[in-house]
Formats: C-alpha cells, structure tokens, sequence
C-alpha cells in the first residue's frame, strides 16, 4: 500500500511511519522541516499542509493519507486542522485518493459524553480550542465523499506496541484511560488493512 502520512515528524506520525514500513507499505511524509525525518526507506515531500496546490502535486498515486497533525502542547489550535482538512481533502478528490484516517481525540464532540470526570474537566478547562479545531475539521469531513475514518485515541503515552486495546465506537471507561501511540499506530496500520470503521469514529483504549 502506498500511504500518504501529514504530522509524519509527531510523535504519533513517527510511530505511524515506522510501523508502516515495517510492514511494507511505500510511505510519503509530508512535512514542513525533511530534515526532521530520520526513517530510512521513505520519500519525503516538503511542503505546507495547509496548500491545496501543494498536496495536490504531492498525492497522486497513493491509496490512503493517515493524517497525525496536532499542536502537540500547546492549547492553541490555530485552526490547524480545519485549515488542513479544507486543504487536503478536495485535493485527494481531485487526485482519487478516497481513504482518509485522521487522528481526532477522545473527548472531541459526542465522545465527551462517555469521558470520566477528570478527563472531560480537562477538555473543558485547558483544551476547549484544540477540541473545537478537531470538531470543525470532522465537521467538515463528514459533507465530503471520502472514506474517512476518525481515531479517537484516549490519554496518549510512549509506551511499548502491545497489540492488546480495545477499540469501538463507544468504551466504558473510567479514571484516567490511557493508550500507546504505538498501539494507535497499530490500530490505523489494522484499520488500512481490514476496514471497519469508514465512516465512523473509533475511540482506541486500554
């Protein structure tokens, strides 16, 4: 498979990238800064995620873009994602590139609903803007004809790849749930491979 991977220089994207070349897959990373790929084996693009032109140039030929953008830590979103799926998402139409596997968050619209106490304060306190971003770009990604797929992953950690989470539309959960980038990392390479979830959210956790 040939994969098309934004926020390939994250710590999720990192995961991403070297858990799909381990399994074969033929992997562009678009990024801003090349010099911040380190993964041998993969063909870099450079560019701005939020440029149509530009990812429009980039994505022909591949069978499906995994994106990983986030803010990393910082609360403020700038409308990162919304600017980038409005971007990216009529350039894979123009281009015939129809799969889409984003990584949201857990808490991000209706999801709140099943958050525990501590974590939904969380969302409500210090990540009400990230959170917005996240919805308005799901929002408008769900008016598109693409096969998308929304991973919800709960409390991220750098933990080991274990293979063993659970993951659905909806989780009981309780404390503070967390989950490996490793394991979301499996968990998009699994959802490529055998889909279940186009057109659907997935929340992925321990």
């Amino acid at each position: 498979m040939k994969l098309f991977v934004l926020g390939a220089t994250g710590p999720t994207g990192l995961e991403v990238v070297a858990q799909a070349l381990q399994a074969g897959h033929q992997v562009t990373a678009y990024v801003r800064n090349p010099g911040k790929v380190e993964a041998k084996g993969v063909r870099i693009v450079a560019g701005d995620a939020g440029s149509g032109t530009a990812l429009e140039r980039a994505l022909p030929g591949h069978d499906a873009v995994v994106s990983a953008l986030g803010r990393r830590a910082s609360f403020s979103s700038e409308h990162l994602i919304l600017r980038s799926m409005k971007a990216l998402a009529p350039a894979m139409a123009r281009s015939e590139v129809r799969r889409l596997i984003l990584v949201s968050a857990f808490g991000v619209g209706a999801s709140r609903r099943d958050a525990p106490f501590l974590p939904r304060l969380m969302y409500s306190l210090l990540l009400r803007d990230i959170f917005a971003d996240k919805q308005a770009a799901e929002d408008y990604l769900r008016t598109t004809r693409l096969d998308w797929t929304f991973v919800y992953p709960v409390m991220l950690t750098d933990g080991p790849r274990t293979g063993r989470y659970r993951a659905g539309e909806r989780l009981e959960l309780r404390g503070m749930p967390k989950i490996s980038r490793a394991d979301v990392a499996d968990f998009i390479l699994g959802e490529l491979r055998s889909p279940a979830y186009i057109r659907k959210t997935a929340v992925v956790s321990y």
